[in-house]
């Protein structure tokens, strides 16, 4: 399978995700042909990508109702190399690629039980004003919480 576009060194690539969480496939998410169904990659996305956001400490900036802003995703893909079966354990990652104004380019990667690159990915989100919808930059801390994730965290 060709390498996408958003990556250029595989090697490289998956060894520089430091955010992970664990995820053990559910009967559900399944489909007809025994594999997890194309779709639940996307929820597995969702799933680090929040976990990373409250991990940093800007979940719960997005959530508070005095906060005017909001995080939405503009676009999201994802590239299949290696089947996921029913009870698999995996671990799916993220990371922030690139921060501009008011957007922010992730990359995602999924791994199973032996290292193997199961899913690769990537997604454009923009935070956006709750009233109107319009893209609103990030302010400072926002912008070094999402370029520094890994040293402020911990």
């Amino acid at each position: 399978m060709r390498t996408p576009d958003y990556i250029e060194n595989m090697f490289e690539w998956g060894k520089s995700f430091q955010f992970f969480i664990p995820v053990k496939v559910r009967f559900s998410e399944t489909d007809a042909f025994g594999h997890v169904n194309n779709t639940n990659a996307f929820v597995y996305f969702e799933d680090v990508r929040i976990e990373f956001y409250k991990q940093i400490g800007l979940m719960k900036r997005w959530e508070s109702e005095k906060n005017e802003s909001i995080i939405v995703v503009a676009n999201l893909q994802c590239d299949y190399y290696k089947q996921i079966q029913f009870g698999e354990r995996i671990k799916v990652g993220t990371k922030v690629e690139q921060v501009g104004g008011a957007s922010l380019d992730m990359h995602y990667i999924a791994l199973n039980e032996d290292g193997d690159i199961c899913l690769t990915g990537r997604g454009t989100m923009v935070q956006i004003s709750k009233m109107t919808g319009q893209a609103i930059p990030f302010d400072e801390e926002a912008r070094r919480l999402l370029e520094n994730p890994i040293q402020l965290s911990e």
